[in-house]
């Protein structure tokens, strides 16, 4: 992990997760790349240099002297930050810079369970945890040091999702965390214990897990469950696979990833098959 982006839109939640993404830096010796989209009204994008360019630089000002105020945190010292301030959509300024710096995590704050509000509105949150190309680390809370001692890693098992195991038992190991594999069972979807233990024991059978436990969880929904399996645990990370723009397959139905981003009040990692 040496290039982790965290999009800014200054907010407490966002210097949140800037506070995590500062930690990570630090344990990784990685640089961040600090960003900020201008999502300006159309009409200053309209073309009309007469309007749109004092209006831009204003606003271009205000984002840069932020940044200034942003490096002079404590926790901001001794890392290498790259800042970027750009007049365009959010969503499609996070999407182009994962490809142009080859970024390994990119790391974002959210509001909590009352929704995605106050760093990415509406579909911009979702979209950047369906379909992101590097997975996707979202903060709630404020945290003096970010520790992942208990890792939720929730599946169905299934071939498709050993790519992504493989990125979730690495950042796993770069903590030193216990895994915590889980299988949510539910009446919609429900399979035997015999048959789940099975699954989970061909699957694991290709990798080396340092320190695993195997659980199966029996709730109404799949969000329910890990939400409930990981609050028993107090765990410190929940980690799930995406299936990016032809939606969630398999165990991760629907809008699974999304919602639990929504509703999970502690940090939650996704990954992109």
């Amino acid at each position: 992990m040496k290039k982790i982006l965290l999009p800014t839109d200054f907010s407490e939640q966002a210097e949140y997760a800037l506070k995590v993404a500062a930690s990570l830096a630090k344990q990784n010796d990685a640089e961040i790349y600090l960003m900020h989209m201008l999502e300006l009204p159309s009409h200053f994008l309209s073309g009309d240099t007469n309007l749109n360019v004092p209006e831009q630089l204003l606003f271009m000002k205000i984002a840069n002297e932020r940044f200034e105020k942003t490096m002079e945190k404590e926790y901001m010292k001794d890392i290498t930050v790259h800042v970027t301030v750009e007049s365009q959509k959010a969503f499609d300024g996070i999407t182009e810079a994962i490809i142009q710096h080859d970024i390994d995590l990119v790391v974002m704050g959210s509001s909590g369970a009352s929704g995605l509000k106050e760093m990415f509105i509406g579909s911009n949150t979702e979209k950047v945890v369906r379909t992101a190309d590097a997975p996707v680390l979202v903060i709630k809370n404020d945290m003096d040091h970010f520790k992942v001692d208990s890792f939720v890693f929730a599946s169905d098992f299934s071939e498709d999702q050993k790519l992504v195991f493989e990125q979730a038992l690495d950042f796993a190991n770069s903590f030193n965390s216990k895994l915590y594999l889980l299988y949510v069972n539910t009446p919609s979807r429900f399979v035997s214990t015999a048959k789940a233990e099975q699954k989970m024991n061909n699957f694991i059978a290709d990798f080396e897990i340092p320190n695993f436990e195997k659980h199966i969880y029996n709730d109404d929904t799949i969000e329910h469950g890990i939400l409930n399996f990981a609050k028993s645990i107090d765990a410190d990370l929940i980690g799930m696979s995406t299936h990016g723009r032809q939606g969630l397959a398999h165990f991760f139905n629907g809008s699974i990833s999304e919602d639990l981003v929504n509703h999970a009040m502690r940090p939650v990692i996704t990954f992109k098959i």
